[in-house]
């Protein structure tokens, strides 16, 4: 579903990634670990088209997206979730949903000012399907909570189900149990799982929480200074003494 080929960005002096490769499998979960300043929020970018590469191209089925715009490759089927929460927080939680939503409508300006009866259906099975997120996320208590009023783990999952109102095919996420505890990281983890299974979507999980990471990923890819240091299903990557050595802070010998 996505490839990146030898992808290259630097940041004046500072080369965040060094001629990257990267793949992921149609409806997998692929993580990207590694430690601090490893790259990898900077590869996150530069596949959805927040950052330019210096060098390097990203093809997203099949497509050389390279020079596509954020919202093109929105639209081209790609959403994703921040390290540092985006919620609208004045909005309630089927409004932020329901912003997701509308990348997927037709009715413009004019025609939803007017209330035309086409943008008035736009609008009404918007909120219907944002709705169904709300409830498959085991959110729909919280429809006219205000998101800022959400504890920090609904807020995790009311960003993650705005992205899925998008109707993605790839869902990047980065850093999703960031403030989380353990019961929250498990349910995370069950629902990133079931969202895998039943809704089709192929996953891309920035992570820091190995328990996580190794419960619920196909392939880990390392990064450490910018580059691929080792790539492998679970079982190999726990035992792979230069992502130890990496982890650790030690030279591996």
């Amino acid at each position: 579903m996505l490839e990146v080929k030898e992808v290259t960005k630097c940041f004046g002096g500072l080369t965040a990634l060094n001629n990257v490769n990267f793949s992921v499998r149609k409806n997998s979960v692929s993580a990207l670990i590694g430690p601090n300043g490893a790259g990898k929020t900077t590869l996150l970018n530069i596949i959805t088209g927040m950052d330019a590469p210096d060098k390097g191209e990203v093809f997203f089925s099949g497509i050389d997206i390279s020079h596509l715009s954020s919202c093109r490759r929105a639209r081209q089927g790609m959403s994703r979730t921040f390290q540092h929460l985006e919620l609208f927080g004045d909005m309630t939680s089927l409004e932020n949903i329901m912003v997701g939503r509308y990348s997927k409508t037709k009715a413009g300006f004019i025609s939803s000012g007017l209330r035309l009866p086409f943008a008035i259906k736009e609008e009404e099975d918007a909120r219907r399907s944002s709705k169904d997120i709300l409830e498959y996320i085991n959110l729909g208590h919280r429809a006219v909570d205000i998101a800022s009023n959400l504890p920090i783990g609904e807020q995790r999952t009311l960003e993650i189900g705005r992205a899925l109102a998008t109707g993605p095919g790839l869902l990047l996420l980065d850093e999703p149990a960031a403030g989380l505890n353990i019961r929250e990281t498990r349910s995370l983890g069950g629902m990133l799982q079931k969202i895998r299974n039943e809704m089709d979507i192929t996953i891309i999980l920035v992570e820091h929480d190995m328990d996580l990471v190794m419960q619920i990923s196909d392939r880990i890819t390392v990064l450490n200074f910018g580059e691929v240091l080792a790539e492998g299903p679970p079982s190999e990557i726990q035992k792979n003494a230069a992502v130890i050595a990496a982890y650790l802070g030690v030279d591996d010998e």
